[in-house]
């Protein structure tokens, strides 16, 4: 007898394949992403950006191009109606004790600083401010214009995600992960919404670091604890709500109840833009008469971003709030209106709501702080935006040698009449550009005299300048100098100080315009303040009520350090600067 059992054979006669076991793996930990160990790019996984010079000519000029575009075909790439095919949620966030914490920030994606100063206190565990510690959201919902200048993919990397998942590389070690919601805005829809779909609403890689996304179109629909909902509105720069919308809202309001309240958040504050616009409130003021009034329920709050400041008017029954904080310059608060009737009184809609009076009870930065950073505007001007600086220097040059031209006593008649053709033509383009500038078209509205007033104005300033630079450039040896030495000597010697010195009448311009209310976004715009950044923290108790915690970061850090040693949830970049938060204004309750 063999001493080896024989070896078990198949039904078919063949020898059958015997089992191996392998010995147990060890267990495996689980991969954390690498954190970076320097500001490099490469061990980021994004470029953080520099603000964005919004007087930079080739930005100016792609700008107005894209908003031109979407002004003139917008209806054309309106991605809403398309949005029925993707899944319709309704959705339900209630945190483990029967409350909810919820942040909101808005007007975000600009340079890194600013963007990265709010984000890094909004992935704190918790804030602590004048006492009261405040715990991290667990929902954070983004009111729009998540990007700037326009959306791309590329500009979403670099201006939204990349902070955010610095901020929060993962979801907290403890608790729940946080989710995330977000509204677009204007500069969301520059290219359709695309690149907005792709980040917010796709169904895979669903996270922003340690953010989780929920929704699966551009808006949603929230059920909150204790009765409380939030809806998330589309409103494509002021355009009518689609139908698509319309049905998952009125779907989501057959769970209201009259004792539901309700939190609409809404791309921009049509609120306050109808005072110029008295059309800017009426999709909302639609929705909510037609969607929301129906069942009963009361609308308690409206939150916005577009405007980059806190701003809070106060009417019966309902709050509109404006905070839009979140990483873009500075916004003004002290041309704010102190009291709004809404809906206005002169819309056009037939079957609008009733108005009502309400009343700027509180703003951040508050009026003197919003002066004083007006007059920045010389410094800053031709220092954040030297572009601008330098294209007025070449424009103003040009009309200085065609005035000098002109006026050369020596010159051949026929000579001269050439200088005159384009002296004619620099002339008509210089006042059209100023009267044009004191009221661009994209900004709608309402076209005052003073309008025209200052924009004339500004021209002729222009027009000034450049013959007291020709009679200047006359009485200095170069003019009659041998060709092309009056050429270049205008180009290295008065270009730059006429650009600066047109920059500084541009500067002075907007300076005055803005004390009529005209130009005041520019005026702000060209400065790139990036300090006075604010955001939300609401907090919903189980027995309804509703606290909102304004939040103000009056200085914000410019300066960082990797921790690559810190826990894997920790934020990759420390301040290195002091970075404090207070209140823009008490705790305000809801009920």
């Amino acid at each position: 007898m063999s001493e080896h059992a024989p070896r078990p054979t198949a039904p078919s006669g063949r020898p059958a394949d015997i089992p191996i076991r392998s010995p147990r793996p060890d267990p495996v930990e689980p991969v954390t992403a690498r954190r970076p160990r320097t500001l490099d790019p490469r061990e980021l996984g994004f470029t953080p950006q520099r603000p964005v010079p919004w007087l930079a000519p080739l930005l100016l000029v792609s700008t107005g191009l894209r908003t031109l575009f979407a002004l003139l075909f917008g209806a054309y790439l309106d991605k809403r109606e398309l949005q029925s095919a993707l899944p319709s949620r309704i959705h339900r966030q209630v945190g483990p004790d029967g409350d909810l914490w919820l942040d909101f920030v808005a007007d975000l994606g600009d340079g890194f600083h600013a963007t990265y100063s709010v984000a890094w206190l909004l992935s704190r565990a918790e804030l602590e401010v004048d006492g009261e510690r405040l715990p991290r959201g667990q929902v954070l919902l983004m009111g729009g214009d998540q990007v700037y200048p326009t959306a791309s993919g590329e500009a979403y990397e670099n201006r939204c995600k990349g902070p955010y998942q610095a901020a929060l590389p993962q979801p907290p070690a403890e608790g729940p992960a946080p989710v995330l919601y977000a509204v677009p805005g204007n500069h969301d829809w520059y290219d359709g919404l695309t690149a907005f779909l792709r980040v917010f609403a796709a169904s895979r890689d669903a996270a922003i670091g340690g953010w989780q996304t929920q929704q699966r179109r551009s808006y949603f629909a929230v059920e909150l604890p204790a009765g409380w909902w939030l809806y998330g509105l589309d409103g494509q720069s002021g355009a009518y709500l689609d139908d698509p919308q319309l049905r998952y809202f009125e779907e989501a309001a057959t769970r209201l109840t009259p004792e539901s309240r309700v939190i609409i958040a809404v791309p921009e504050p049509s609120w306050v833009k109808a005072v110029d616009r008295p059309g800017a409130y009426d999709s909302v003021d639609y929705f909510i008469r037609t969607v929301v009034a129906p069942t009963g329920a009361q609308v308690k709050l409206l939150l916005s971003g577009d405007l980059h400041h806190y701003a809070r008017y106060s009417g019966p029954g309902r709050e509109l709030v404006t905070c839009g904080g979140g990483g873009a310059y500075l916004y003004p608060t002290h041309k704010l209106p102190r009291r709004i009737e809404v809906p206005p009184r002169d819309t056009l809609m037939r079957r609008a709501s009733h108005s009502q009076p309400y009343d700027l009870v509180a703003r951040y930065p508050d009026p003197a702080r919003s002066r004083r950073y007006a007059w920045g505007i010389f410094g800053r001007l031709p220092l954040r935006n030297p572009g601008f600086a330098t294209l007025l220097g070449i424009l103003h040059t040009m009309l200085m040698l065609t005035m000098a031209g002109v006026a050369l006593p020596s010159i051949e008649p026929t000579a001269q009449r050439l200088f005159s053709i384009p002296l004619v033509a620099m002339l008509t383009v210089t006042m059209l550009g100023a009267a044009v500038f004191a009221k661009p078209p994209s900004a709608g509205g309402k076209r005052h005299v003073r309008h025209w007033l200052l924009g004339i104005s500004h021209g002729l300033a222009h027009l000034g300048l450049a013959a007291a630079g020709a009679w200047t450039w006359l009485q200095l040896p170069f003019w009659d100098a041998q060709w092309p030495q009056p050429a270049v000597a205008a180009a290295v010697g008065y270009g730059p100080v006429a650009g600066l010195a047109a920059s500084l009448l541009v500067a002075l311009y907007l300076l005055v315009a803005g004390e009529f209310g005209v130009n005041l976004n520019e005026l702000y715009a060209a400065q790139g303040i990036e300090d006075a950044k604010s955001f939300l923290r609401l907090h919903i108790a189980s027995d309804g009520t509703l606290t909102c915690y304004p939040l103000a970061v009056d200085r914000i850090c410019r300066r960082w350090r990797p921790e690559p040693d810190a826990p894997p949830d920790a934020a990759w970049l420390g301040p290195e600067q002091p970075l404090r938060v207070r209140l823009a204004e008490p705790p305000f309750t809801l009920r």
